[in-house]
């Protein structure tokens, strides 16, 4: 034995051996695995059941009968607004981690996509025109027609529709339009403004006790259009006011007239008080083309002024061609005008 004592070996930290992991931990750590990959099916099923319930009235709202206080009108009026649901439960389906909620949500999305995407895609119209016309409500209790009526010369338009005009406010609509429009027609509470001659006018019987339409020919330089100003009766829920046989009469008169246009060019423009899809309106608007939908970007909406949330206020052609469309920002009044420039 040397005079040296044999020192313990010493191992540096984490150089040692490593117990060999058993089966049973490595089978362990595979099923959660397994476990957390399938948990992302089992899990967001509430979420689920939300999204496939948000497609039903995308779904089936045609279905849901006007009988009952116009409620189905009323649905189609505001049904791009069940839209808003989709990117809601969608942050909740990725918060949850849930395949099974993402796969539901493609059910109403698809189905909004294909009813509303048309409105959101750039690019629409162009090109250009020979006649640009404006509708606007201007509300009976607006405090301030004058300023009102300078907002929309502002906009040059060379045919001006305005519905829900009083007596008194007329007056002052015809002193501030005096020079730029030398034509004027009036017919109860619906009044025209044109730059160009007026060569034939009429009131439109569409069932009230006073008149809300009016019919004119109006003499372009590349020749004559119709033109159509309505104010139609509101949808009512519950059985107060208009019911829904009262109004459907309404738009059935006025669509009878419109169909029996004799003129190639139609341009009829009003606050309908309902959207182009509402079930009600086909009367009206069958074989018209919406001139939002065809040159506008968006949904156009109108109504209410301060945050508006469905498109009441329309202009509608036959035999011309809509190049553009917008909304103009409110002027005063609870509805936004409506503007298009058109070829004919």
């Amino acid at each position: 034995m040397s005079d040296r004592q044999a020192l313990p070996s010493r191992r540096k930290p984490g150089t040692g051996r490593r117990k060999p992991t058993s089966g049973r931990a490595a089978g362990g750590r595979a099923a959660t695995r397994r476990q957390r990959k399938g948990g992302k099916w089992r899990r967001g099923w509430f979420i689920a059941v939300l999204a496939i319930l948000t497609a039903l009235p995308l779904l089936f709202h045609r279905q849901v009968p006007n009988s009952i206080g116009n409620l189905g009108s009323l649905l189609d009026t505001f049904l791009p607004w069940v839209g808003i649901a989709i990117p809601i439960l969608a942050v909740a389906a990725i918060v949850r981690r849930s395949a099974t909620a993402g796969v539901a949500l493609l059910i109403p999305a698809l189905i909004w996509a294909g009813m509303y995407g048309n409105a959101l895609l750039p690019g629409k119209g162009g090109g250009a025109y020979d006649l640009r016309v404006l509708s606007h409500n201007v509300d009976a209790a607006n405090k301030d027609p004058e300023k009102t009526a300078q907002d929309l010369l502002a906009a040059d338009a060379d045919i001006v529709a305005l519905e829900e005009i009083t007596s008194g406010d007329l007056k002052i609509y015809k002193a501030a339009f005096a020079k730029t429009y030398p034509h004027v027609v009036a017919r109860g509470t619906v009044a025209l403004w044109s730059k160009y001659p007026v060569e034939e006018s009429e009131s439109v019987d569409v069932g009230f006790a006073w008149t809300r339409a009016l019919r004119a020919e109006v003499a372009t330089p590349e020749g004559k259009v119709a033109v159509y100003v309505a104010h139609l009766a509101s949808v009512r829920v519950g059985a107060s006011g208009f019911t829904s046989n009262q109004r459907n009469e309404t738009i059935e008169q006025l669509g009878q007239q419109i169909a029996q246009e004799k003129l190639a060019g139609v341009i009829v423009m009003g606050d309908f008080n309902g959207t182009a899809n509402d079930r009600s309106l086909a009367p009206l608007t069958y074989g018209l083309r919406s001139a939002q939908g065809a040159a506008g970007f968006g949904f156009g909406f109108t109504w209410p002024a301060k945050f508006p949330m469905a498109r009441i206020d329309h202009i509608m052609v036959r035999g011309v061609t809509p190049t553009r469309a917008w909304v103009m920002d409110s002027t005063g009044s609870d509805h936004r005008p409506v503007v298009a420039e058109l070829r004919i």
